[in-house]
């Protein structure tokens, strides 16, 4: 008996393996200068689409003029977001001061 593997079912294994980690980095001013990093979680729901509570690069940098900004989809992030079939979708910002 011979087992045939199915297109559909090949195109969507093969766009799992596409999948990848998205990163968003801007610097203000010159940039990080003492490389101290705050890490915040986003929450979102529906794939992204509605924002529970989004952390606020200005606030996590305090006092500093010259800090880049990193919003990333971790891998950790994506697990989550797998495991929930994108119901809940995290990111993590990062500020390096």
């Amino acid at each position: 008996m011979k087992k045939h593997i199915s297109l559909p079912g090949l195109l969507v294994a093969f766009s799992l393996l596409l999948v990848s980690c998205f990163t968003y980095t801007y610097n203000v001013g010159d940039g990080p200068q003492t490389g101290v990093q705050i890490k915040e979680k986003n929450h979102y729901l529906i794939y992204g689409l509605a924002p529970l509570e989004t952390s606020d690069p200005i606030q996590m940098a305090g006092n500093a003029e010259d800090y880049q900004v990193t919003v990333q989809h971790t891998f950790v992030d994506g697990l989550i977001n797998a495991i929930t079939f994108g119901i809940y979708t995290p990111t993590t910002t990062t500020v390096t001061k």
